[in-house]
């Protein structure tokens, strides 16, 4: 399994190295992978603090360019192949990744939660920070009258690649839609890959994309006892 990592985050600078129950966030997510049965848990980065800090608490970092537009760029020059279950059942898939059912109307309507929709089969129709699908009969006239969220679906940036997918998505170019979205999964929609879509069988933590979100996860952290 391979962690990308950067230092560069948009929102929130060096998130991956800020601490959160007395170890970094990285860290976290690392040991998370290795519970989760992963053989061998690599860590993707272009910066040298986050190799350092990989390297304090046991992992092994490969250093990548510093050119590269997103994780999935960052995964492909590392080459290593993971071919997960969903990929072992869907051979006619490129990607495998996971979604969970939302909880709640605000995060249908949350830009930073990216809702996606799929095909009858499961495949990925679409991936967007937009409140997708939309009910038209449950929306009031008035604009983010919505009041209907049932059925939307979240979508976990959990990837499995096949090897040739992965090298291929690399290679292509950003396209309008992911370059609007800030999605680069609809990197792999705009240009014919197919990303079979399955059911998270445990529901993630909360993101941590801001300044807020790592002090309402530090607060779930401390009343854990953690």
């Amino acid at each position: 399994m391979v962690i990308p990592a950067r230092h560069a985050s948009t929102r929130l600078p060096g998130k991956v190295l800020l601490p959160l129950g007395g170890k970094p966030m990285l860290q976290w997510v690392y040991e998370r992978a290795g519970a989760a049965g992963a053989e061998e848990v690599l860590i993707a980065t272009d910066d040298a603090r986050i190799g350092d800090a990989a390297r304090a608490f046991g992992a092994e970092p490969v250093m990548t360019a510093s050119t590269h537009d997103s994780g999935t760029d960052r995964i492909a020059e590392v080459a290593i192949a993971q071919v997960a279950g969903l990929l072992a059942a869907h051979p006619d898939a490129d990607l495998g990744t996971l979604a969970t059912t939302l909880e709640s109307l605000e995060e249908l309507l949350d830009p930073n939660v990216v809702k996606v929709v799929t095909d009858a089969q499961g495949m990925a129709l679409y991936f967007s920070r937009a409140p997708i699908p939309w009910n038209r009969d449950g929306a009031e006239p008035a604009a983010g009258g919505q009041r209907d969220f049932s059925g939307a679906r979240r979508h976990r940036g959990i990837y499995a690649y096949r090897v040739a997918a992965l090298l291929r998505l690399a290679q292509l170019p950003r396209g309008s839609l992911e370059q609007r979205e800030k999605l680069e999964q609809l990197r792999a929609l705009e240009h014919g890959l197919r990303i079979q879509v399955g059911d998270a069988l445990e529901r993630p933590g909360p993101d941590v994309n801001t300044l807020a979100d790592l002090e309402r996860v530090r607060g779930l952290v401390g009343s854990s006892g953690a």
